[in-house]
C-alpha cells in the first residue's frame, strides 16, 4: 500500500486531524468554539502544506485511487488539490527557478527588484492556480485531473458551507486560504536573493532537526532540488554527498522552530 514505510505517521496524522475536523462539524455550534479551533490548528495546518508537497513529487500509495483520496484531505487542510503542486511546482517552480522571468514561485517583480516577505507570499498564493493551469496546458492528462478533482473538492466545500455556513467557514474554508498563504510565506526565504545559474548556490538550507522533523527533511533544500524526485526520508543522505559543492553562507540556523529561520546575512529578507 505504502510506497515508503515512513509515510505512515504523516498520514496517520493528517486523517486523524481530519477525523476530529468532521466531528467538530456535525457537533460544534459556538461560534467562538469554531473561531478558536481554527486559529488552534492555524499553524500545524499550514505545517501539513510540507506533507502535500512531497506527495506531489512522491506519490504515498502505489493505489491512484488512494493517492486521490489522500489529496482530497489534505486539500481541506492546505488549499493544495489534486495535482495543484505538482503542476505549478513540480513541473514549473523546479524547472524554471533559476529563472525569475518564469518561475511560478518568483520573488523578482517585473521590473527586476526583489518583492518583500508579505508582497511575495500574497502573490504566489493568488497566482497559484492560475500558474497550475499555464502549466498544465502543456500536460493534457494532469491538467484535466487538476480541473476534475479541484472541482470536486470545492463542490464539496460549497456543500459543507451550504450545510453548515459558520462551521464551513472555519473548518474549511478559512484553513485552505491560511494554509496556502501560509505554505506560500515560508518559502520564501527557500530562494529569495539568490540570483544565479548555478543549482549548488540557489537554495538555503537549514539543518535545525525540528525543523527537518516538522516539514519532512526540507531543510535539505539543495539536495532536494538536485534530485526532485528522491523521497523526503532520503535527502540528509543524498545531501551529505553533496554539501561540499554548497557554499557555507547557505547554511543558515531556524531560531524560533521553522517559522522564523535566522538568516543571518541573508539578502531575501528586507
Amino acid at each position: 500500500m505504502f510506497k515508503y514505510p515512513e509515510d505512515r505517521l504523516p498520514v496517520a496524522i493528517i486523517l486523524s486531524v481530519s477525523l476530529l475536523d468532521f466531528i467538530v462539524f456535525f457537533t460544534v455550534k459556538n461560534v467562538w468554539l469554531l473561531a478558536g479551533y481554527w486559529l488552534l490548528w492555524l499553524l500545524p495546518k499550514g505545517s501539513m502544506g510540507a506533507w502535500a508537497h512531497h506527495h506531489q513529487h512522491t506519490p504515498t500509495f502505489s493505489s491512484p485511487f488512494l493517492n486521490r483520496l489522500l489529496e482530497f484531505f489534505y486539500a481541506l487542510h492546505t488549499g493544495q488539490t489534486t495535482h495543484l503542486w505538482l503542476l505549478h511546482h513540480v513541473l514549473g517552480h523546479h524547472h524554471n527557478y533559476l529563472d525569475q522571468t518564469k518561475d511560478e514561485s518568483r520573488w523578482k517583480r517585473k521590473n527586476g527588484k526583489q518583492m518583500g516577505e508579505i508582497e511575495y507570499a500574497l502573490n504566489v498564493a493568488a497566482t497559484a492556480y492560475p500558474r497550475a493551469f499555464r502549466v498544465g496546458l502543456e500536460h493534457p492528462k494532469k491538467l484535466r485531473t487538476f480541473l476534475i478533482y479541484s472541482a470536486l473538492t470545492f463542490g464539496f466545500v460549497a456543500f459543507m458551507c451550504y450545510l453548515k455556513p459558520v462551521q464551513g467557514l472555519f473548518l474549511f474554508v478559512l484553513p485552505m486560504i491560511c494554509s496556502l498563504i501560509f505554505v506560500a510565506w515560508v518559502t520564501y526565504d527557500h530562494h529569495a536573493g539568490l540570483d544565479t545559474d548555478n543549482h549548488f548556490e540557489a537554495s538555503y538550507n537549514i539543518m535545525n532537526r525540528f525543523f527537518n522533523i516538522l516539514t519532512g527533511n526540507l531543510g535539505y533544500h539543495t539536495a532536494h532540488h538536485y534530485r526532485q524526485g528522491l523521497h523526503w526520508s532520503k535527502l540528509p543522505e543524498l545531501h551529505e554527498e553533496i554539501k561540499h559543492e554548497i557554499p557555507p553562507h547557505l547554511f543558515v540556523e531556524a531560531t524560533f522552530d521553522y517559522l522564523f529561520p535566522d538568516m543571518g546575512e541573508n539578502p531575501g529578507r528586507n
